[in-house]
């Protein structure tokens, strides 16, 4: 299978596929890491949150994929954001992952009570001192992401938040374009809710792939925008990447775009910003 293009942000040449560790945990999340490197990803998401680093270092190591082919994210929590707190989040990362340095450390949620302008003098700290290649953001809204890309020394390559067709981020979208940042989509099957939809399952059928591999393909054909579904099962893994063998014609692509509902957001915790309006 072919590996995924590259989607270049400011520096970064990021795998428009990744696989996503959200809530894989001990020897499944290693199976999971390992089996999707040898079948061709080059791309692995983990978060201190999610508790699963060592794993996914374990399964890294375990699939026989050079460390220097494979783009790792990891995410520093939202009370780690100050000076010196970041630093120490980035460094315990490393090491349960079994890392000198990750692709790309990201503030996982803004915080409420740490000046911005405190954590991305951190986080751009943390780059400098090598413990991260690259640096960037994840669910910073429009204002937030502008704010931050001003107050950044550093360049910031990707922001990561929610994203399928029931929710129009049209507008993040392209302030993202506008600064040179990829969009990276989590849940980007929506929790698999989407299967379902009619418009998706009729394309499926037309193209003779699975629902979710329509999905996906509405992902990464939109410029600069970069897919980490989640999945332990081998068939899945195998079939999320399977995605750049066919395309959707501009209808196609339109129609899943004209899914878009208000209030179409999955993940609403009570500590989000002031999402962008539809």
């Amino acid at each position: 299978m072919p590996l995924a293009p590259l989607v270049e942000a400011n520096g970064a040449a990021i795998p428009a596929i990744g696989l996503g560790t959200y809530d894989l945990r001990g020897e499944a999340c290693v199976k999971a890491v390992s089996f999707a490197l040898r079948a061709g990803y080059r791309h692995l998401d983990t978060a201190v949150i999610y508790d699963n680093e060592t794993p996914v270092g374990e399964g890294l190591r375990a699939s026989g994929v050079k460390r220097d082919d494979v783009f790792v994210t990891t995410k520093v929590w939202s009370d780690q954001l100050g000076r010196g707190a970041l630093q120490a989040s980035a460094e315990a990362s490393l090491k349960r992952l079994g890392l000198s340095q990750v692709d790309l450390l990201l503030i996982h949620w803004p915080s409420k009570t740490i000046p911005l302008a405190e954590t991305m003098a951190a986080l751009c700290e943390a780059k400098r001192r090598k413990l991260a290649k690259h640096v960037g953001v994840s669910n910073f809204p429009v204002a937030l992401l502008n704010k931050a890309v001003r107050l950044s020394s550093e360049p910031i390559v990707a922001n990561q938040c929610e994203y399928h067709p029931w929710l129009d981020q049209t507008k993040l979208i392209a302030a993202c374009r506008k600064h040179g940042v990829a969009f990276v989509s989590y849940t980007p099957l929506a929790h698999a809710n989407m299967m379902s939809e009619p418009t998706v399952a009729r394309l499926a059928r037309a193209h003779g792939k699975t629902p979710g591999q329509i999905l996906l393909r509405w992902h990464v054909q939109q410029p600069g925008v970069i897919a980490i579904p989640k999945s332990a099962r081998e068939t899945h893994i195998t079939a999320n990447l399977n995605v750049f063998d066919f395309a959707l014609s501009a209808a196609e692509m339109e129609a899943l775009s004209a899914l878009r509902e208000a209030g179409g957001r999955i993940n609403t915790p009570s500590f989000s910003p002031a999402w962008d309006a539809a």
